[in-house]
């Protein structure tokens, strides 16, 4: 340390600091410092994820209780939309368009609920994914978590409500001569392998989502489409019988289209493996670890950016 005196005032200069000259990572590194909010290791996220999967199930039993507690019915109505959308598709497919052909009525009533509750099973786990993170923003400034907790309890407050309206489709599917079997064991791992691809969706639609809000008015005129395209209403080879082969097999290995139809085969007494692509296991499967991973890495690779925007 140096002493100078000017007109009476004593100035004192500092010896260099050892820090001198460090870049502010080289310092980070020195003093064992980390960027808040960083995003984890892959691994270490996963470990995360599990540490919190009590929060996960809780977190999505209470956005399904409180989906309906403002309306009188309450959770009537987690089984009675789908039930009014399948009799409003019902009459304006099976009765005026005639789209059941190739299906006596009971095959083709259980198949069209069927197609109605499986569908709505995905698009519901792709809206709430869209809103995930954007309509979540106080939460995930808040609180520091794993922001892949809330498109996953999304998803799973939707399997929740499938569930329930299981039991409803279960009630249709017998009143309709299709009782209980072997068969109907493989609800499960159908079942399983579309909610894996649910959330690997809904964690893509989150992180495009928690960029584009106006994503998630695109998305209803999607999924409409998507719908459409995946033969929820009628038999995709049926209704394509005369256009070119190629047409029907991309419709058919949709993901939407190999889950329901992997479903009404497990369900439906008369719809047998003759209306199944080939190797449907095989396409289930890797639909379900293609998206699944794919989008769980892609939305962990903008941990970090979540509600910093």
């Amino acid at each position: 340390m140096s002493d100078t005196q000017q007109g009476g005032a004593v100035a004192t200069s500092a010896p260099p600091s050892v820090d001198a000259g460090l870049t502010p990572a080289a310092l980070a590194e020195k003093y064992g410092l980390a960027v808040s909010g960083a995003r984890p290791g892959l691994l270490e996220y996963v470990r995360e994820l599990w540490s919190r999967r009590h929060f996960i199930l809780a977190f999505s039993s209470a956005k399904l209780t409180a989906q309906y507690s403002q309306a009188k019915l309450g959770q009537v109505w987690q089984v009675a939309t789908p039930l009014l959308n399948a009799l409003v598709y019902y009459l304006i497919f099976g009765l005026i368009l005639g789209a059941g052909r190739g299906m006596s009525k009971d095959v083709y009533i259980p198949f069209l609920v069927t197609g109605i509750f499986v569908f709505t099973f995905t698009q519901s786990s792709v809206m709430a994914g869209v809103r995930a993170i954007s309509g979540n923003l106080g939460l995930v400034r808040a609180l520091h978590f794993p922001r892949a907790t809330l498109p996953i309890s999304f998803s799973l407050q939707q399997l929740q409500q499938l569930l329930y309206s299981m039991i409803v489709l279960v009630a249709i599917a017998i009143a309709f001569g299709s009782y209980p079997s072997a068969r109907w064991l493989l609800l499960i791992p159908a079942l399983a392998l579309q909610f894996v691809f649910n959330i690997g969706l809904a964690m893509i639609m989150a992180r495009m989502g928690s960029k584009t809000p106006d994503l998630a008015q695109l998305m209803p005129f999607v999924m409409r489409t998507w719908m459409y395209a995946s033969g929820v209403m009628f038999s995709i080879p049926a209704m394509l019988a005369d256009k070119p082969a190629w047409i029907a097999d991309v419709l058919m290995y949709n993901p939407a289209a190999v889950y329901m139809d992997l479903i009404r085969f497990a369900l439906i007494e008369g719809y047998g493996a003759e209306n199944l692509p080939a190797h449907v296991w095989m396409t289930a499967l890797g639909w379900a670890l293609v998206f699944g991973i794919g989008g769980f890495v892609y939305f962990w690779k903008a941990e970090e950016r979540y509600g910093r925007g």
